[in-house]
């Protein structure tokens, strides 16, 4: 008996049209040819996204395969979408939360303030892991603190991992290749 392929759903941030010099475009390629199912949606004005709408598009691409593992991979500004998600999140068998904006930071940007309204960092039972940068501009207090610890989240610091986006020298990531095939691998740096 085979095992089914997994089906993999990467979230991308604010201003990200997918580059080819992304982890997230990296990854969804070495995902396919080890033959996987990958959704990487475009998620509709990434200059000027609106909440709602980037809820529907989660809506419309989290569909719960039939068989096979399930694992959501969001990004950023679409952590964000995740947390805000609430009773519309798709049920995954693990969720992977990486280098998400500070609700300060967030609520200081106009085009994307909307997303820190209502943030609830008190929820219980969030079965997700977070990975974040140390030195991540866009998170300066530390997401571990931001989000980890208060919503009891299972944490991999990335050590001099900013952003952990290309500019951060995120482009290949084996590490996070490795935790895909196999949950039990912690995140590490490049």
């Amino acid at each position: 008996m085979t095992t089914p392929p997994k089906t993999f759903l990467v979230l991308h941030g604010y201003e990200n049209r997918r580059p080819p010099g992304h982890w997230q475009h990296w990854l969804a390629q070495r995902l396919r040819e080890r033959g996987h199912h990958v959704r990487y949606p475009q998620l509709p004005e990434p200059e000027a996204p609106v909440l709602d709408d980037w809820l529907d598009a989660l809506d419309e691409h989290g569909a719960r395969p039939a068989e096979g593992e399930f694992v959501v991979l969001a990004h950023s500004l679409s952590v964000l979408l995740w947390l805000r998600a609430g009773t519309r999140r798709p049920r995954a068998d693990r969720v992977l939360l990486v280098a998400p904006p500070s609700p300060s930071v967030t609520a200081s940007i106009a085009p994307i303030a909307a997303f820190a309204d209502g943030l609830d960092l008190t929820e219980a039972g969030l079965d997700a892991r977070l990975v974040y940068g140390e030195g991540d501009p866009y998170c300066p207090e530390g997401a571990d603190l931001s989000y980890g610890r208060p919503l009891g989240l299972d944490l991999d610091r990335v050590p001099g991992g900013g952003h952990l986006n290309p500019d951060s020298g995120f482009g290949e990531w084996p590490a996070l290749l490795a935790w895909c095939e196999d949950p039990a691998v912690r995140i590490t740096g490049r």
